[in-house]
């Protein structure tokens, strides 16, 4: 299946932060495993992945999450809930998962990857990246959000992309302050409700003229 450049403009026009979601409306199964590989799929730098992404379906975690989210009725709404994962460190080990994983996919001796490992370990982890490596790797993370929010609206399906939250508080709930992968944002997804009033405002967005210049 093909989309038009108008079926990709439309789906983006289309969506917005979903402020009330149809509480009991559940995205159809073959949708959400759509949805869950353009989370697989989405692009990172060196193509690391340094992310994990958790789907919380169980009622009562996320009432308990809701306090922790500013009250926000999405999270007890939505027919998924998503808490997108940063790596809080990245070490050597990450950069042999990945040159095993390269290799394996391309029928590669990992010895031929060292380069690229090398170049990524200076990096990551020796160069000054290294001390902002926290922001990096949130960086990547909002790529694979980006990449969500344009996927679920190629669906029809509504999402709601949600900062407002306590990140050491849903590290604390979910059992991730001894994890590798600490809260970085949220994302609840599903369908709007009829009533929801930001629905029908009309979006706002400056001109590309102000936005976009060729050189």
């Amino acid at each position: 299946m093909a989309f038009t450049p108008e079926d990709l403009s439309g789906a983006l026009r289309w969506r917005y932060a979903t402020k009330s979601f149809q509480a009991g409306a559940r995205i159809p199964s073959a949708t959400w495993s759509a949805l869950e590989d353009a989370l697989v799929q989405s692009p990172s730098s060196y193509g690391l992945q340094p992310w994990k992404f958790l789907v919380i379906e169980d009622p009562s975690l996320r009432t308990t999450l809701k306090p922790h989210s500013w009250d926000q009725s999405q999270i007890t709404d939505c027919s998924h809930l998503v808490v997108f994962l940063a790596r809080r460190t990245i070490e050597e080990a990450d950069l042999d998962r990945l040159i095993q994983a390269t290799a394996g996919a391309r029928g590669l001796n990992p010895d031929q990857l060292a380069p690229y490992r090398g170049m990524m370990e200076k990096d990551l982890i020796h160069g000054p990246r290294s001390a902002v490596i926290d922001r990096w790797a949130s960086n990547q993370v909002y790529i694979a959000l980006g990449t969500f929010l344009t996927a679920a609206a190629l669906l029809s399906v509504d999402t709601c992309p949600i900062e407002g939250f306590s990140p050491a508080d849903y590290d604390s709930i979910l059992k991730l302050d001894t994890s590798p992968y600490r809260s970085c944002v949220v994302c609840a997804a599903g369908y709007r409700d009829p009533e929801d009033r930001y629905a029908a405002l009309a979006k706002v967005r400056y001109s590309a003229e102000d936005l976009i210049e060729t050189l």
